[in-house]
């Protein structure tokens, strides 16, 4: 028997306080498209052995990254995760550690964590990283508001080259906070277009580099513009391994650097979970959200971990918390900081190689083909091709030949039909390349 202690006195109550009729009218900002009209259409009950049997059945429909020709990125990555992560990660210590509420006791943990903050610093070139964010594009949102904190301003401006799901996660946290978010129409070619409207009441602006298109940008003049009226620029990746090739971020000037690590330790995994990065400058720490975890001595002069920085609402912050964040990503941090202590310095920067030859070498490739021409002249290991008919129709098209060709811009956003962003990492063999090939120019005679 289920127990319910709330009745109808108490849910008046609690309504009247916040303000509201009835329950449903909580969910007025729910579309009614994507609502319930009754229950869903499941069976009542199964054995276990039927929905054993059924789930598998379901599962079946995917097709796994690797089972064939695999070229899609638009924001997560395949590629070679050493064994050695998954072995480590699936250790009882890691794999049940917790939010470390007594840090004391939770020194392993918060050295992981510390271990990873250091590493996501030098990665984008900044000063301090907290303890990492959900994803990419949650830490987006979150800089966001951060910035409008930090600069007691409620304007902020997103690039055209800022991955569309980036600008709608950031778009559903400002909406209610009076914050005015001017998203530029996603476009490539379009990401200086940001800099026409900036003035005094302007937080800060958003630009990707790479960008959603492939296209590296240099953040340099946008750092300078965003300054010179006293904004921040915050600078967005959703491929930290090009970080191992090109300058980062906090080179050219950002004052806070946002991005997805997927690439770094953690697979596809059908889309998650992933691990949000977040890194700021020293000025700007305690507006960070999350956690910063710090080292120390102890009473006897051994090192220690501690957490230096905790501004969430579950501690003593509460309303006044930068952040409603509730966790950090921990397994999926470690993953990130073991593969990147597995790679190095010299590693990382050889995998980077390694991704920009192949993509390279499959852009010649692709557009020596007939009604196929490339959008973007700079790009790491993504690229944009222009198509003679729609992408989407050459994509599955391209499934007929087991080829995954790249992604539709138009999954993404509205108007660019005949663009196709093709992305090659290290996982990708001469054959793979040379099915994709095949499989396009076949799709487009």
């Amino acid at each position: 028997m289920r127990y319910l202690p709330l009745n109808t006195n108490d849910r008046t109550a609690m309504l009247d306080v916040v303000g509201v009729k009835s329950i449903d009218d909580l969910f007025d900002d729910v579309p009614m498209s994507a609502r319930l009209d009754g229950l869903i259409d499941l069976p009542t009950r199964k054995t276990e052995s039927e929905v054993d049997a059924e789930l598998t059945a379901l599962a079946g429909r995917n097709r796994a990254a690797g089972a064939g020709p695999f070229f899609i990125g638009g924001g997560a990555y395949r590629h070679h995760i050493p064994a050695t992560v998954d072995h480590l990660i699936q250790r009882s210590e890691f794999l049940t550690a917790y939010t470390p509420y007594q840090p004391e006791i939770s020194q392993g943990t918060l050295q992981t964590l510390f271990e990873f903050q250091t590493q996501v610093a030098m990665l984008t070139g900044m000063d301090v990283a907290n303890a990492s964010m959900y994803d990419g594009s949650t830490a987006c949102g979150e800089a966001v508001l951060m910035a409008c904190r930090a600069k007691r301003r409620k304007k902020a401006y997103i690039a055209s080259g800022v991955h569309p799901h980036y600008s709608a996660t950031t778009q559903g946290l400002c909406q209610y906070l009076d914050i005015d978010l001017d998203v530029a129409v996603c476009a490539p070619g379009k990401d200086a277009d940001v800099l026409q409207n900036l003035d005094k009441e302007t937080a800060a602006i958003v630009v990707q580099s790479p960008n959603v298109f492939g296209e590296i940008v240099d953040l340099t003049p946008y750092a300078e513009a965003a300054h010179a009226v006293g904004a921040l620029l915050i600078a967005v990746f959703t491929e930290p391994v090009a970080l191992g090739a090109i300058q980062s971020p906090g080179e050219m000037g950002a004052d806070i650097v946002v991005g997805e690590g997927q690439s770094i330790g953690v697979g596809l995994n059908f889309g998650g979970p992933y691990v949000g990065l977040f890194a700021c400058r020293q000025k700007l720490v305690r507006q960070m959200p999350g956690r910063v975890c710090g080292e120390t001595v102890d009473a006897d002069g051994k090192r220690g971990y501690v957490l230096t920085l905790s501004t969430r609402e579950q501690h003593i912050r509460r309303e006044k918390a930068t952040s409603n964040i509730c966790t950090n990503s921990g397994l999926c941090t470690l993953a990130f900081s073991i593969h990147m202590s597995l790679l190095g310095e010299a590693g990382l920067r050889q995998l980077a190689m390694i991704n920009h030859e192949k993509a390279c070498q499959l852009a010649d490739m692709l557009c020596a083909l007939d009604g196929v021409e490339l959008v973007t002249d700079t790009f790491f290991n993504e690229f944009t091709l222009r198509l003679a008919k729609p992408a989407r129709e050459v994509v599955h098209k391209m499934v007929e030949h087991n080829v995954l060709g790249g992604l539709a811009a138009s999954r993404l956003m509205d108007g660019q039909d005949d663009l196709l962003i093709v992305t090659a990492t290290e996982t990708n063999s001469e054959a793979d390349m040379r099915a994709f090939t095949k499989a396009l120019e076949e799709a487009l005679s």
